[in-house]
């Protein structure tokens, strides 16, 4: 027996069956939309709170900056499960993606820290801030993890 016969087969993020019906449910477009928005609300909120904590200008703009973040990223996050529910037949903590969804629920637990702080009025607008910072540093963790594995996707979808 040589080496390379006793090697484990690769990984494989998606069976046939899951690759068809990834590629063949609306909700892979959905995410596919999602994601980026996600981002582009990302990227202006966290300059708007970058510029809050250097100027102290903006609490309102930012705030509410945050706030939308949230609600997208509960949005992607049930779009999400749905797809989740579809292509792997679990609506979350599908085994290809578990850590990513692990991951997501800490997210959102920062994300809605943020928005529970807010409500409160019980927090300093630094506080808050120090929170929304912690939940896109969270966030941008989770990003990587799925743009890794649309990577492995992609990889594993190619022709040898």
């Amino acid at each position: 027996m040589t080496p390379t016969s006793i090697r484990p087969e690769p990984f494989r993020l998606y069976s046939p069956e899951e690759r068809a019906r990834r590629d063949a449910t609306r909700w892979t477009l959905v995410q596919g939309v999602l994601a980026p928005v996600q981002f582009a609300v990302f990227l202006v909120s966290l300059a708007l709170v970058a510029r809050f904590l250097l100027t102290g200008e903006g609490y309102v703009a930012t705030t509410a900056s945050v706030v939308i973040k949230t609600l997208v990223l509960l949005t992607i996050m049930v779009t999400g499960s749905i797809w989740e529910k579809v292509v792997f037949g679990h609506w979350l903590f599908a085994p290809a993606f578990f850590w990513e969804d692990v991951v997501s629920f800490g997210v959102i637990a920062l994300h809605l820290a943020y928005v529970a702080m807010i409500l409160s009025a019980a927090f300093s607008p630094a506080a808050e801030m120090a929170c929304a910072l912690a939940a896109y540093a969270a966030y941008l963790v989770n990003a990587v993890q799925f743009v890794w594995k649309l990577r492995m996707a992609r990889l594993e979808g190619a022709p040898a």
